[in-house]
């Protein structure tokens, strides 16, 4: 039956409170992989050391508002698409000689996984081809020569390809993710593209690339583009940028390329439970791509409930996108000092934006645990986006249940609220197949970015964290009996850092340019 093998690989990767007690899982520091993804035998292709300062405040470009189309697409402005997306933002070293590199997006575990490509077709400054991005070294290494937009556009089914200036392809190193959270990181590769794509999206918009996400495509024909062993890496999603013009020239076969790259790691484990339920949501041919495209949009939500409205967010007030992005983190301690009714009604607003793709989005529902936002009583809530406002599920101090529910980490207990979002899984999966689930996360993915967009650029903080499953849906029933739990962000104000564990904090990245 359709998502059997997606519902099958959610329900035996579910935490429960038994199941991590069972672990024996370790961390084998020495097999840690390594961050970066390094081509070794192509040269590299320098990009500019400047980048755009992306003055457009943040919530507009989360909101795709403000910024008129660009007539052309630089490499100046790929470059500044680039490095908001998944460059290096700034490091921080540690007593003892430890240097952690912080990147433009979140990801869990600080893992890294999800790699950038570039299929360049009509870039100002740069010759078509397919590209990889390396953050590590700021540069780009050309793997094809030539204009190979067509062979997208025919993978992806959608001729409009072959007309974009550009195309972002992401993938993901699995082992990257997998040596940490082991099969279960098949979630967090779409959990962390999106918190990545939640960037890309903002990016684009105020650099006027008019964004559009692609999530259907033959996997096999955009694997053999990139030359990835589909054993350790696998293409995620397209994001195509930049104006339309001229059709790239016909698609041709393109050869088997095969370059070599720096090791990742001295041993890998491999978890077949990831790798099958990829294969399963693949998609075999163009036909299968349009089918699977044409399937029915979500059910239309039910009667209004009654609701507190939330404040309707000013796009135009905070930071700009540049600076939020440059100072985004994770928050690792949260204090109890409350967060404001508008504050908290920004990121849910952020958050719920439409996402400019080739299916439906709505796929899932934005359920919170109040601690302490000022005008709202402490309890359950569930987010109406349609009405900007919350409904009332119960009332209490949840703190504790909280910080239980999110694996029993403090941060769950400490935020002043906490977003978990839910799915109906089952009927996505009824109607989308096994690649609905790719869907469903990288959904809370992007969703969860946008709220810690949202939260920056307002001037607090956020974490991503992982959860109980079965836990976290009954604690929202019944509202939530027919969900999934799929993703959590909790927001709050830092607490003060401890000064014994940072030592310095430096900025490596290029120098910014308005």
């Amino acid at each position: 039956m359709a998502g059997d093998t997606a519902r099958r690989f959610h329900d035996v990767t579910a935490h429960s409170p038994e199941s991590v007690r069972r672990s024996t899982h370790v961390l084998d520091w020495d097999v840690k992989p390594f961050p970066f993804k390094v081509y070794t035998d192509v040269p590299a292709v320098e990009l500019p050391r400047e980048v755009d300062t992306l003055a457009t405040p943040a919530l507009a470009a989360v909101a795709g508002d403000g910024t008129p189309p660009a007539p052309r697409l630089t490499l100046g402005a790929l470059t500044s698409l680039l490095y908001y997306t998944a460059g290096v933002t700034k490091r921080k070293q540690y007593y003892g000689g430890g240097e952690i590199l912080f990147r433009a997006a979140a990801s869990t575990g600080a893992l890294y996984q999800t790699e950038v490509y570039v299929v360049a077709g009509d870039v100002d400054g740069l010759e078509a081809g397919l590209y990889h991005f390396c953050p590590g070294d700021f540069m780009l290494r050309r793997l094809r020569a030539g204009d190979v937009r067509g062979v997208l556009a025919d993978a992806a089914a959608d001729a409009a390809l072959a007309r974009r200036a550009c195309t972002l392809v992401l993938t993901a190193i699995y082992w990257r993710n997998t040596w940490k959270y082991q099969a279960r990181g098949y979630r967090h590769l779409f959990w962390d593209s999106g918190t990545m794509l939640a960037n890309a999206l903002a990016a684009s918009h105020a650099l006027g690339l008019a964004p559009r996400l692609l999530t259907g495509f033959v996997d096999a024909a955009v694997n053999a583009l990139l030359g990835l062993d589909v054993a350790h890496e696998a293409a995620l999603e397209l994001l195509a940028v930049g104006p339309e013009g001229a059709t790239a020239p016909p698609a041709a076969a393109p050869r088997p390329i095969a370059h070599a790259v720096m090791p990742l790691s001295s041993a890998e484990v491999d978890y077949p439970l990831l790798r099958e339920a990829l294969a399963a949501s693949s998609l075999s041919g163009p036909d299968v791509v349009r089918a699977w495209r044409a399937a029915p949009s979500p059910p239309p939500a039910g009667p209004p409930r009654a609701a507190t409205p939330l404040p309707v967010p000013d796009p135009a007030a905070g930071r700009s996108l540049g600076e939020t992005i440059q100072r985004r983190g994770s928050t690792r301690r949260f204090s109890h000092a409350p967060l404001t009714a508008a504050e908290l009604g920004a990121a849910l607003w952020a958050a719920s934006r439409p996402i400019p793709q080739d299916v439906p989005a709505g796929l899932v529902d934005l359920y919170l645990v109040v601690n302490a936002v000022e005008g709202l009583a402490a309890g359950a809530y569930r987010y109406d986006r349609a009405a900007h406002a919350l409904e009332a599920l119960s009332t209490g101090d949840f703190r504790r249940q909280s910080a239980f529910l999110t694996l029993g980490q403090p941060l769950g207990g400490d935020a002043a609220a906490v977003v978990y979002f839910l799915s109906p899984l089952g009927d996505v999966l009824a109607r989308l197949g096994d690649r609905g689930y790719r869907l469903v996360n990288l959904e809370g993915g992007v969703a969860g970015g946008r709220a810690y967009l949202a939260a920056y650029a307002r001037g607090f903080g956020a974490s991503g964290l992982t959860f109980y499953d079965a836990e976290v849906v009954r604690f929202f029933s019944p509202r939530a009996a027919e969900a999934d739990a799929i993703f959590v962000v909790a927001l709050g104000r830092a607490a003060p850092p401890e000064d014994r564990v940072l030592l310095s904090t430096a900025m490596p990245s290029p120098p910014r340019r308005s």
